[in-house]
């Protein structure tokens, strides 16, 4: 099993900045890829940035420039640092992590209003 502790939500206005972090803990493997997804409107999670287990990032259109996925692995730990925000950011993000087995975070909100 794989916990997964989010946090660095919260609100802010457009053209601000968050830093999403996410603690893994349990039993990681050094093979994992780590990911933020979202919550659409239509109550589906899309990829928002993933990081390979050999640090190769991968960004959905919608955060390229933008956002700045990273990883430290002796803390088990996965960063978003998201800049230029606007309101369509808006949503629950999820921490992802995947190996063998797929773990899932509870969820963070981001919101993006003036």
């Amino acid at each position: 099993q794989v916990q997964l502790v989010e946090s660095g939500g919260g609100s802010v206005q457009p053209g601000g900045s968050l830093r999403l972090s996410c603690q893994a803990s349990g039993r990681i493997e050094s093979i994992a890829s780590m990911g933020w997804y979202r919550l659409t409107r239509g109550q589906q999670r899309v990829l928002v940035a993933s990081i390979s287990s050999n640090n190769i990032p991968l960004y959905a259109d919608s955060a390229e420039g933008r956002f700045t996925i990273s990883r430290d692995n002796a803390k088990n730990t996965v960063y978003l640092q998201m800049n230029s925000l606007k309101p369509e950011d808006t949503a629950v993000y999820y921490c992802r992590y995947s190996a063998y087995q797929v773990f899932w975070g509870q969820g963070i909100q981001v919101t993006v209003s003036s």
